[in-house]
């Protein structure tokens, strides 16, 4: 079993910073590990993944060149650097995991088997 603690949420104007940080109860590397999102009445959105056993990351076009995935494998934690936010960044935010595996092609919330809280990250105008 893992479990998944997130935090770093908070509120922000836009254009402001913040760093997410999602901490695991048990060894990280080979994994898939992800960042998620949902706004009230929309669906949840894959923003970033990354595959802790080589690093490779992948993000979603919407917060591509703004958004950084990152791992420490001797923290066994996930981070999230969030620049130049904009309101539309508003959601909560989840980490996710799934153990021994590679990240798939897409950023999908069914493949992954553990999941975090989540933390609510706010950005005003």
């Amino acid at each position: 079993q893992m479990q998944l603690t997130e935090s770093g949420g908070g509120s922000v104007q836009a254009g402001g910073s913040l760093r997410l940080s999602c901490r695991a109860s048990v060894y990280t590397d080979d994994s898939c590990m992800a960042w998620f999102r949902q706004a009230p009445g929309k669906e949840r959105e894959g923003v970033a993944d990354i595959y802790t056993g080589d690093g490779t990351t992948k993000y979603a076009d919407s917060v591509k060149g703004r958004f950084t995935i990152s791992h420490d494998r001797a923290k066994n934690t996930l981070y999230l650097q969030m620049n130049s936010l904009k309101p539309e960044d508003t959601a909560m935010y989840a980490c996710a995991a799934d153990r021994w595996r590679k990240c798939a092609f897409d950023i999908d919330g069914t493949d992954f088997h553990y999941w975090g809280q989540g933390t609510q990250v706010t950005v005003s105008s």
